[in-house]
């Protein structure tokens, strides 16, 4: 992926380093690893994270962390993606004759507060509608590439690419509309109307990779590969297989490998958020 030469967004807000401490976080590791399974990539981990207790602060630790060559270039390179994302998703809104509202992107390490809770690393990249910031510890890209075996940069910007979708589904008023949705509905249904919010956030990561490459000509050779196995290899079904060694597609909450590949596929090859439209498409 060409991404050297691009600008970079001033809309992150860089927590690595810094301490989280709270009281007592209810849960322990049975709701670390729930999380893990049902929200990787997941909008709104709350439900799961919010212990009740007092809030988090948030300081500098004794020995400040410091932070290798390596880790600072994936920071710069999550940058210029966001950037890459303000100014797609800017035309995009324009043409509707909306505005777009930028987020933010918080990097942390270990812990991080959020509007929507409290999260540790194993959560996974989140975004949070309550703050409108995606969160990431960039010590993910190391299980994407080791523990998920989906390497690569552009597999990378996918994962920002995804949470930023999440975020121009909050601000067209999808989000909002669909969690009133689910809080009426059976598990079964929530869970797939959560599948269809996700799947769409994917086919909007398409959206986006069509309209970057269009512009700054950033995709070379392997790029889709990449970002195709990175959808594929957190699919409900793969990650069900490799958690309890047995796939229930009634409790899926994020799609399949094939409907998550398929998804991005279909943005990346039309670049318009109305192929995007998972709600109105009978079979996922």
């Amino acid at each position: 992926m060409r991404w050297e030469d691009g600008r970079k967004s001033d809309n992150v807000e860089d927590r690595r380093g810094m301490g989280v401490s709270r009281g007592m976080v209810g849960g322990g590791i049975g709701t670390i690893i729930l999380v893990l399974v049902a929200l990787y990539f997941g909008i709104d981990p709350s439900i799961l994270m919010q212990s009740g207790g007092p809030p988090a602060n948030i300081s500098p630790d004794s020995a400040q962390r410091r932070t290798s060559p390596e880790e600072d270039r994936l920071a710069q390179f999550v940058s210029v993606v966001l950037a890459d994302t303000e100014d797609a998703w800017h035309g995009l809104f324009r043409q509707m004759g909306k505005t777009y509202r930028e987020p933010k992107l918080v990097l942390f390490s270990g812990a991080a507060q959020s509007a929507c809770g409290f999260a540790q690393a194993a959560v996974g990249p989140f975004y949070c509608p309550g703050d409108e910031k995606v969160y990431i510890d960039l010590s993910f890209y190391g299980d994407l590439k080791d523990r998920f075996k989906a390497p690569g940069d552009f597999a990378q910007a996918y994962v920002i690419a995804h949470e930023v979708g999440h975020h121009v589904q909050t601000l067209l008023g999808i989000t909002e509309k669909i969690t009133e949705m689910r809080g009426r509905a059976s598990q079964a249904n929530a869970n797939r109307l959560s599948v269809m919010l996700e799947l769409q956030a994917d086919c909007l990561a398409g959206v986006w990779a069509y309209h970057a490459n269009k512009t700054r000509n950033i995709i070379e050779a392997g790029d889709i590969e990449e970002a195709l196995n990175a959808a594929s290899s957190i699919g409900d079904d793969r990650m069900q297989m490799q958690s309890r060694g047995y796939v229930s597609p009634d409790s899926f909450t994020h799609g399949s490998s094939v409907q998550r590949v398929q998804w991005f596929k279909r943005g990346i090859e039309n670049g318009t958020i109305a192929q995007c439209n998972t709600f109105k498409n009978e079979k996922l």
